[in-house]
């Protein structure tokens, strides 16, 4: 393990802190419980990060580097926009539902930076990454509807975002799939009415069975 290079064990390291903290919490993501969870000693910590705190402010950017997309967006020729919105936001769901605990340890590091003396940058890049992803998914959708922004669309990227927040962070608390369905066919339904297109048909209420695959 002593040879391992600096970059294969800051990513080891920040592999096995996302595990910890998503069974434990950031409370729990003690560097003496990420050491163990990545199989090395403790010194090999402090040899690759100056401290704890480094290793969280990393971290979120590590996470995110991985994340691809806010919604896939990919439906029949012919859907109208609110389909389009619609179908992405299920898929996002089940992403959810099959990684909850992904989930809750992003919140809590959004939390944690918030909380912590000169890491609130680290949450504001977090939400912006957020945002420029959401606006790449809908370029994508007006891109394959032919519908027209009739706000500018960085402003819609940041309802998407707080939509999908909301709707994940109460699922989490309760459980609750068919309110969260629910939720997500209002959600497709108020982004679509912000832009310009020939017409949408209405999203109805999904049942729990339409979720398909797909991740935040």
């Amino acid at each position: 393990m002593a040879r391992l290079p600096v970059a294969e064990r800051r990513a080891r390291l920040l592999e096995a802190a996302f595990a910890v903290i998503a069974r434990s919490g950031v409370s729990g993501a003690t560097t003496r419980a990420v050491v163990e969870e990545a199989g090395m000693k403790l010194a090999s910590f402090h040899y690759a990060f100056a401290s704890r705190e480094e290793l969280l402010a990393e971290l979120v950017d590590a996470v995110l580097d991985t994340q691809q997309e806010v919604l896939e967006i990919a439906a029949a020729p012919g859907s109208s926009l609110v389909e389009v919105l619609h179908h992405g936001l299920v898929r996002y769901f089940d992403g959810v539902r099959r990684d909850p605990l992904r989930e809750r340890a992003l919140f809590e590091l959004t939390q944690y930076a918030l909380r912590t003396p000169g890491l609130a940058p680290v949450a504001e890049r977090q939400y912006e990454r957020y945002r420029r992803l959401a606006r790449r998914s809908l370029e994508e959708a007006s891109r394959r509807t032919g519908a027209r922004w009739q706000v500018p669309v960085d402003r819609v990227s940041g309802w998407l975002v707080a939509l999908t927040d909301g709707v994940t962070l109460a699922w989490l608390a309760d459980g609750d799939d068919e309110r969260a369905l629910a939720g997500l066919a209002f959600a497709a339904r108020a982004l679509a009415a912000e832009a310009q297109t020939d017409g949408d048909a209405p999203v109805p209420v999904a049942s729990v069975s339409g979720a398909t695959g797909g991740a935040r």
